[in-house]
């Protein structure tokens, strides 16, 4: 961990609060409905267009287009019809909260390095996302520059290239084991951060550190 230069973070699930969020957005829209059951819609409706995406079964389309369409599925579902509570359902990822430790985690990290967010939001979705969150970024990297999803390669190399040094000395950070086999097989370090709804290692993986929250892995770089 010495020869980190640039640590890079994933957004979705590992800074912010992805489920809780989406959680909360759709109880707003159709509070009669069950609750879960349409997170879970969502979930899998935006999972199946980015691995179809990936597949080239489907033309790239942004983050905003996959959430447009999530949202009419889940108003489908619930008897939604209201247009502008639907609009405000498809800007949900916009206004996910960060996890507790996020914000204080990246504030002392950034006194040492240089700190990137890549998500696969889209350019527009993690501007207003950041915002809301109260993330605070040297950089944030959209996917949306590589018209592909993490954990396409094209995706790592833009962080890659905007930390401009060589991959083993870019810490990926995340809470999705499949994001740093993708981060990994580029050449980049690895840190997994345990989160209640990420996608833990298996015995298979052979990542750099494991760590419980922020507070250790930023214990451990800038000690």
């Amino acid at each position: 961990m010495d020869e980190i230069e640039v640590v890079v973070f994933d957004v979705l699930g590992t800074l912010v609060d992805e489920t809780s969020g989406l959680r909360a957005e759709i109880r707003g829209a159709a509070p009669e409905s069950d609750v879960d059951e349409l997170v879970a819609l969502w979930q899998q409706h935006v999972e199946g267009e980015q691995q179809s995406i990936a597949r080239g079964h489907r033309a790239y389309v942004n983050s905003d287009v996959i959430d447009a369409e999530a949202a009419r599925r889940v108003a489908d579902r619930a008897g939604l019809a209201d247009p502008a509570a639907i609009a405000r359902l498809s800007t949900a990822s916009q206004r996910l909260p960060a996890w507790p430790d996020s914000a204080a985690g990246l504030e002392r990290l950034a006194r040492h390095f240089p700190v990137l967010g890549l998500s696969n939001a889209s350019r527009a979705a993690l501007l207003r996302l950041n915002a809301h969150a109260g993330l605070r970024w040297h950089q944030a990297v959209s996917a949306e520059a590589a018209s592909a999803y993490k954990p396409a390669p094209e995706v790592y190399r833009l962080a890659i290239d905007s930390a401009n040094c060589p991959p083993k000395r870019v810490l990926m950070v995340a809470a999705h084991a499949w994001d740093l086999r993708g981060a990994q097989e580029q050449g980049m370090r690895t840190a997994y951060v345990h989160r209640p709804v990420g996608d833990p290692p298996t015995s298979a993986d052979t990542f750099d550190r494991h760590f419980d929250d922020l507070a250790d892995l930023a214990a451990a770089l800038t000690r």
